[in-house]
């Protein structure tokens, strides 16, 4: 005789154990202020008037566009770099970098991370922070897991590369929706140290379309200046006083 026959309820309870366990693994993967897989930020103070776009997958061909954006509203990002991408397109990395914005780390590939071991974490978050170092001369700080995706692994990873996590306070989908979308979202997420994530990539896609990005981005930027927002980079986001 089972022994879920003989204890009444015990079948439901072992149930419900498990749904628990993995709903918190879920959000150990992917929850915005989880610390589990290694030290990890979303947002910055929200004593000062300023957020962080925040852009991932680049460089690509597209990025110079959206440089372009950004410069004519005289406001500074963050990239989250793959280091493949960098190798294919160095001139605009390092003409992000010239450009006056901070670099992070988003791996060599891309890849997700979730069911990955440990070695293979380090070796594509190392990659990447090499690619990065050789073509622009800039040694991120940050780090953000494609997909947002954290694992086993990642905090070692991270503490040994001297990164820190970044996830969001909320992300754009901008490969999805129009720019007009976008801008709405985040619009209505917009607070005290809010970090935006937004695209100029599309993984390792070659010329990737980022419209919506654009479009976005050109909307946000003024409405959000007209509230009194600065743009800042994540690291003088995360300072005491960052504007």
């Amino acid at each position: 005789m089972r022994i879920m026959e003989v204890v009444p309820g015990l079948e439901a309870l072992a149930a419900g154990a498990s749904l628990a366990a993995g709903g918190l693994l879920a959000w150990s993967v992917r929850g915005r202020t989880a610390q589990v897989f290694g030290a990890s930020v979303w947002r910055g103070s929200v004593e000062n008037p300023a957020v962080a776009l925040t852009f991932d997958d680049g460089p690509s061909e597209s990025t110079p566009q959206l440089l372009e954006v950004l410069e004519r509203h005289r406001a500074k990002a963050t990239f989250f770099m793959c280091g493949r991408n960098a190798r294919r397109c160095p001139a605009i990395a390092r003409q992000v970098c010239a450009a006056g914005h901070e670099i992070g780390n988003h791996t060599e590939t891309h890849p997700r991370f979730d069911f990955k071991s440990p070695g293979f974490i380090l070796r594509e978050m190392a990659a990447a922070q090499k690619s990065i170092v050789e073509i622009t001369g800039a040694t991120p700080r940050w780090f953000r897991a494609p997909y947002g995706v954290r694992w086993y692994g990642v905090g070692a990873a991270q503490k040994r590369l001297g990164l820190t996590g970044v996830m969001w306070t909320a992300i754009g989908r901008d490969w999805r929706w129009p720019g007009e979308r976008v801008a709405a979202r985040l619009l209505a997420a917009a607070s005290n140290g809010a970090i935006f994530c937004l695209h100029d990539g599309r993984t390792m896609q070659a010329r990737p379309d980022i419209r919506a990005t654009l479009d976005a981005v050109g909307q946000v930027i003024p409405q959000l200046r007209d509230q009194g927002f600065e743009f800042v980079t994540v690291g003088q986001l995360l300072r005491p006083c960052p504007v």
